[in-house]
């Protein structure tokens, strides 16, 4: 009787329930690729980080380094593992030319370094996870440049300074368990021993990673915090192990949580369909259902009818969704394979995407057997009686066309039959929101990355252009000549100039740590703050969200410093988001540490009507050791590959609703 009572039903309502099928079927397919995703990811994360030998902390040095300093730090910390200083040739982006010899990287925002292959750890690795082994002349080049420029092996990069020349063939392409993703703005190139004294002596200057490898990773905080009380070098920003995971993580990790977003949202929709159609249906079997219940049918035995037919759909469509999933898994796992490499698939693989089918198969079934316990409060009499129950509310007498405004009968009536039957209609505005929502809430985010203003959200505010002056020889008369240049530049409406030092932070313990506070006017290129405001005196500072987090602060808290030499305490006066340097800064408008300056930025906005490519390409003529950009630059190249994943997502997204939104399920 089951089986007849379907093939009549199915027969008969086939837009209906192949409309059904369809939301739980992409439902289970972008659930169960979702969990593949972070399957996925994490394995093959786990599987860089272990092939390449990761190290837990890194601090960034720029200046001359006293390596036995370092080595008695290692021998009086009994939790060091193993210890290795990497040097750094930094290229400016006026003197590398990849592909082309004629465009050389005037507007990359990205420090380009030159580096050999690390012997302890830490390795730098080609394609196929293994560790880059480079000869002279030959040179590897990040997977960043390799997307960006869509090079391939065999190709040519020039490194030009004054008369001297290097020609390099590219070999290889680089994972860098450290500088792989695009928001991180530092990019290692590899070149042979022998290529790197050449490049040491005549084409930059020299930077340091100083890298640590502890026997518990449960010891990294304990060991930064030792670190930075040292007097070891720290003229730069310092990166912990959970950092380089987040980072590595985050791009492919937002593809996820989309997935998850959109699963859920098209199971919602497909249980208040599931709702409005056994509403409909018992609305309409009113009678037989009366009669069933009559002739002794109990209401369990009723019940089964109607949900035999959403167990078959919810079965088949989960199942079909599964499937898919082993196929269109790998259009979302691309951009894991090509930066981190494909890890062995485990069972997990498998099992846990079928795990999430099955509950999602197990909840559409319980969410039916909810629905038809209303088959409890019906009568036989009742039933009998009347076929227009469900759903129905009641209506005050007064409604009559006699009695309203409504002179249209059609209308009338079309809005007496939706309040009548609110509960049901009502599903079908759901169903709309729903999926406006889903096409309206990932345009706008997308839109809002591309943003020019969202620089303000990443810890650094608007302007048109932006010029960074990195720690090297002469940086602070480097400095004054651009401010003495801008201030002169009669095509300059405004600009403001932001001073990074390190300040030393006494902790609640009496330990000292090291912060990192950019000084300034921030009333000049304001950013946006999650809590609070921006610092208007001295005696008050901004922390970023990580470093608030870390500390355990929160607005108009205190913090000490010692500024000056000086004990100096003060009060937290917002919390902002920041992305770059690790994501650990302050702002502050007392004087700067003249002896640990780190990096300075000048922020110009120019006049209206002026050439912005004309005036960036005369400032690089002007300022040739400066890296300059405008905010679009700097937009599409630290968030390029986020913006481009979220694309392709949000399309997907977008068809999908489009889809059913022209689609007559009623």
């Amino acid at each position: 009787m089951i089986r007849r009572m379907l093939k009549r039903d199915f027969s008969q309502n086939k837009m209906i329930i192949t409309i059904l099928f369809m939301f739980i079927m992409l439902s289970s397919l972008l659930i169960a690729s979702a969990s593949s995703n972070v399957i996925n990811l994490l394995n093959s994360t786990d599987q860089l980080f272990k092939v390449s030998n990761a190290p837990h902390f890194v601090q960034m040095h720029a200046g001359e380094i006293n390596q036995k300093s370092i080595d008695s730090f290692v021998a009086q910390t009994p939790f060091v593992k193993k210890q290795q200083t990497a040097e750094m040739v930094q290229i400016g982006g006026s003197n590398i030319f990849i592909k082309k010899k004629n465009q050389a990287e005037h507007n990359s925002v990205m420090d380009i370094s030159f580096v050999k292959q690390n012997t302890i750890f830490d390795f730098l690795l080609d394609l196929n996870n293994e560790l880059i082994d480079v000869r002279k002349g030959e040179i590897g080049v990040p997977i960043y440049y390799m997307q960006k420029y869509n090079l391939r092996i065999g190709d040519k990069i020039w490194v030009v300074k004054n008369n001297n020349e290097l020609e390099f063939t590219i070999s290889a392409f680089v994972r860098d368990v450290q500088m792989n993703p695009s928001l991180v703005s530092s990019k290692r190139f590899v070149i042979s021993d022998e290529d790197f004294e050449r490049i040491k002596g005549n084409f930059g200057e020299s930077e340091y990673l100083i890298e640590f490898q502890l026997t518990d990773l449960n010891k990294i905080n304990e060991f930064e915090t030792l670190y930075q009380s040292s007097n070891l070098p720290q003229k730069g920003p310092s990166i912990t192990y959970s950092l380089f995971k987040t980072l590595n993580s985050l791009t492919d990790g937002i593809i996820a949580a989309v997935l998850i977003i959109i699963s859920a949202l098209l199971m919602l929709i497909a249980i208040l369909c599931i709702r409005f159609t056994i509403m409909t249906s018992m609305e309409e079997d009113y009678r037989e259902i009366g009669v069933m219940k009559a002739i002794g049918i109990q209401s369990k035995d009723i019940q089964k009818l109607y949900v035999t037919k959403y167990v078959v759909i919810s079965a088949i469509g989960c199942i079909c969704g599964y499937i898919l999933s082993l196929f269109v898994t790998k259009i979302f796992t691309s951009n894991i394979a090509l930066y981190m490499g494909t890890a062995n698939k485990s069972i997990l693989y498998y099992v846990v995407p079928l795990i999430v089918t099955t509950l999602l198969f197990l909840a559409v079934i319980l969410f039916c057997r909810i629905i038809l316990r209303n088959f409890r409060r019906i009568t036989a009499i009742e039933a009998l009686r009347s076929r227009d129950k469900l759903g129905k509310r009641k209506i005050r007498r007064f409604f009559s066309l006699s009695q309203t405004k409504i002179t249209n009968v059609n209308i009338f009536i079309g809005i007496q039959d939706v309040v009548k039957h609110f509960k049901l209609y009502r599903v079908l505005s759901i169903v709309l929101i729903i999926a406006v929502f889903m096409i309206v809430v990932p345009v706008n985010f997308l839109y809002t990355i591309q943003s020019p203003k969202f620089v303000n959200y990443m810890g650094t505010g608007k302007s048109d252009i932006r010029i960074d002056l990195q720690q090297s020889e002469n940086i602070e008369k480097r400095f004054k000549d651009v401010i003495l240049y801008i201030r002169n530049d009669e095509e300059v409406e405004k600009y403001a100039a932001f001073v990074t030092s390190t300040f030393k932070m006494v902790k609640a313990d009496g330990t000292h740590e090291n912060l990192n506070v950019e000084v300034g006017d921030f009333t000049q290129f304001p950013i946006e703050y999650v809590k609070g405001m921006a610092p208007k005196n001295e005696n008050e500072i901004a922390l970023s969200y990580m470093n608030a987090n870390e500390l355990k602060k929160n607005v108009r808290d205190e913090i000490v410093l010692f500024v000056e030499g000086k004990e100096k305490v003060l009060t937290i006066s917002g919390i902002y988001q920041d992305v770059t340097n690790g994501g650990k800064t302050a702002k502050a408008s007392f004087s700067y540490n003249k002896e640990n300056i780190l990096w300075y930025v000048v922020n110009v906005d120019m006049k209206p009507k002026m050439n912005l490519q004309e005036k960036v390409k005369e400032y690089k003529q002007n300022f040739n050791s400066a890296k300059i950009t405008d905010t679009d630059n700097y937009l599409s190249q630290t968030l390029g590959e986020t913006i481009k994943t979220r694309d392709t997502s949000g399309n997907f997204d977008c068809y999908i609703d489009i889809g059913f939104n022209n689609c007559d399920v009623f």
